[in-house]
């Protein structure tokens, strides 16, 4: 698995966490095209991913978008899905998308990512985050395990109605 308890080098770049704006689209489609080529359970769509952000910046009660932004570009991003556990009586986030540069990753910025939404939970009043990681991948698995996110003893499990 990764070693995430050795020190993360230096921000190399100044670099904010900020809301997505519709301005943001074209380059938060990259990110996402760029996470689904390796991840093993998606295939890239341009036009799907697309619409699926869209539909999150055009409505922020679905959710927001977060993302990493230098002086030059976005480098990473985060997508928060807004729903209602009965479990946990009351709003919950689902975190999807989480994704930085692969030249720009062990620097810090994913963990600055991911504490600006729990930030954000918190001052919201959610009441829980949960996440899907690749199973695959034990470097993104260690990750969220650093930063404090625990295995649940459920499974995800899809019915895809559009195939």
């Amino acid at each position: 698995m990764g070693d995430f308890t050795a020190p993360i080098k230096p921000l190399n770049q100044v670099a904010r966490i900020e809301p997505a704006t519709l301005d943001d689209l074209p380059r938060l489609v990259d990110l996402v095209m760029e996470l689904f080529e390796i991840e093993a359970d998606f295939q890239p769509n341009r036009a799907l991913q697309e619409k699926g952000l869209r539909l999150i910046l055009e409505q922020p009660s679905r959710g927001r978008i977060f993302v990493v932004r230098t002086d030059y570009e976005i480098i990473g991003m985060v997508n928060c899905l807004f729903t209602i556990s009965t479990a946990m009586g009351g709003f919950v986030i689902l975190l999807e998308d989480v994704y930085i540069n692969p030249e720009f990753r062990r620097q810090g910025y994913g963990y600055q990512l991911i504490q600006y939404v729990v930030d954000y939970a918190k001052k919201k009043d959610f009441e829980r985050i949960t996440l899907l990681t690749d199973k695959l991948s034990e470097d993104s698995q260690s990750f969220f395990n650093y930063i404090g996110f625990e295995y649940s003893h459920m499974i995800p499990m899809r019915l895809n109605l559009k195939v």
